[in-house]
Parts: structure tokens; sequence; C-alpha cells
């Protein structure tokens, strides 16, 4: 749907409230802390040609921390996950424009207006139209999360990464775990 990046902020708001309802979601628009409401996009599923979820919490999380004890420490993008709490990645690649409805991805941007979140990288081309916007959630001065948003006409990918975040090390996990590469080579 074209029109949605010319709507009104406004309308944009309204959009991705009513996007939220309709996910079964309901309540505010804006996230508590680091952890972002990612609707689980079942209805995209059967238009994607490919998909990424990954969601390592709880078990799985701890389970990824015990294969990076016991390898020793050798790779380093499992190492960094000690000090995370999850890991979302939900990512849709589709085989024409606008198979995807703006507002779905737009709901997950507005969280990060909330306070605590603050704009690390935004890039936005006008040809062929993609953003990428990358938002921390800091307090008193710590990194608790770290947000990824990505669009294109044909693909989108959301990244949720929330805990203890040392910025020197996360571009070790850039092109793992799902999570895309955020810089461009000149």
């Amino acid at each position: 749907m074209k029109l949605t990046s010319r709507l009104p902020a406004r309308s944009l708001k309204l959009a991705a409230a009513t996007a939220l309802v309709a996910f079964g979601l309901g309540g505010p628009v804006s996230a508590a802390g680091p952890q972002l409401q990612i609707p689980d996009f079942s209805h995209l599923r059967g238009k994607a040609v490919e998909t990424v979820d990954v969601t390592l919490d709880g078990f799985l999380l701890k389970l990824a921390k015990s294969f990076a004890r016991a390898d020793g420490g050798q790779d380093e993008a499992l190492a960094l996950l000690n000090d995370i709490d999850s890991l979302r990645v939900r990512s849709f690649d589709f085989d024409e424009d606008d198979a995807y409805s703006r507002a779905d991805v737009e709901a997950v941007r507005q969280q990060l207006s909330a306070p605590g979140w603050s704009a690390l990288a935004q890039v936005h081309k006008r040809e062929p139209k993609s953003t990428v916007d990358v938002f921390l959630n800091t307090d008193d001065g710590k990194v608790l999360g770290l947000a990824v948003v990505a669009s294109e006409p044909r693909s989108f990918t959301i990244v949720n990464i929330v805990g203890r975040i040392d910025i020197d090390k996360l571009a070790k996990l850039e092109g793992q775990f799902g999570i895309p590469r955020v810089h461009t080579e000149e």
C-alpha cells in the first residue's frame, strides 16, 4: 500500500494503533522498556517467499549460553549472549512490492519514540525506497536494549535485543541469528 508512507503522522499513529488492536495486542503503542511488542505476523507467512522467525529467551537462551560456555568462548557471537536476556528477529521477503502493510512495521517503529529509546542510526533512501532505523534503549548510561527496523518494498526485518549490550562487541552479531547486515560498504 504505497499511500501509507504519504499519510500524515497522526494517521500513521492511528493506523499503528489499529494494527495492534487487530493483532489482539491492544494497549499502548509505545514499548515499556527495551522489550518491543512485535506482532507474530502470522497473516504474512503465506504471502512471503522467505521468513525468519528467531526467538531466543528463557530455556533456549540458557541452552545457547551453555553451548557457548562448553565451546570455551571460541565462538564470540555466542559468547555475546551471556549478557542478553532475549533476542527476537522477524524477517519477511516477498516476491512483489507492497505485499505487506506498512502499518505492520510502523506499529513497531512507533514504540521507538517511547522514553528511553534513542536513535543510533537512521538511513532513509528514496529510490529504491528503504528505511533502516537502529535504536538503543538506555537507562543511567547503560544500554539495556537494541532495536533494528529495516523495510523495503519487498521485505522487512525487525530485531529486538534485550539485555546488557556491549556496543564494541555488538557488530559481531551482524549477519548472524537472522540479524541483517546494517553497515554499507562504499
